[in-house]
């Protein structure tokens, strides 16, 4: 079995939280963010830079067997639920599974909530598939968003 590491966005090395941006500004990882005006390296560092001292929310880079495969974060997090998101590195293929797998077992394991939260684009069919393989229920739609949630119960 692979092993799979969770390294905390405010103890990564410069050059990591470079590509970590890299990736988040890559066009292909970008379109499907709420956000899609690329991050100059000065706000994302300060960014990370805020992150010890916010309860409320966790970046990480997530490595298999030392190689960087991708990012998962948790925000709005109370005892009741977080919101979540992911991406793999750009041009890494079936990362998807692996980065869901470190949400669940974070979310419902160390954080303890009872409902895990996305909000996805709906035009983002892969990643609406892999909630789905993953027992994400549809929860609410507004406008382009699909609101999915996966409950503690479920699991």
């Amino acid at each position: 079995m692979s092993k799979v590491t969770l390294s905390a966005f405010h103890a990564l090395s410069l050059e990591e939280k470079e590509m970590v941006l890299n990736w988040r500004n890559d066009d292909d990882v970008r379109k499907w963010m709420f956000t899609q005006a690329i991050i100059p390296l000065s706000d994302h560092l300060n960014y990370i830079d805020s992150l010890p001292s916010r309860k409320d929310r966790a970046y990480f880079l997530v490595k298999n067997e030392n190689e960087a495969i991708g990012v998962i974060d948790f925000t709005n997090i109370t005892a009741q639920s977080a919101d979540i998101g992911l991406y793999a590195k750009p041009m890494l293929k079936g990362m998807g599974k692996v980065l869901m797998h470190e949400i669940i077992a974070y979310g419902f394991y160390v954080l303890k909530v009872e409902t895990l939260i996305s909000e996805v684009l709906k035009e983002n069919e892969s990643a609406i598939r892999l909630y789905k393989k993953f027992d994400f229920k549809e929860t609410d739609r507004r406008e382009n968003i699909i609101v999915m949630e996966l409950k503690n119960e479920n699991r």
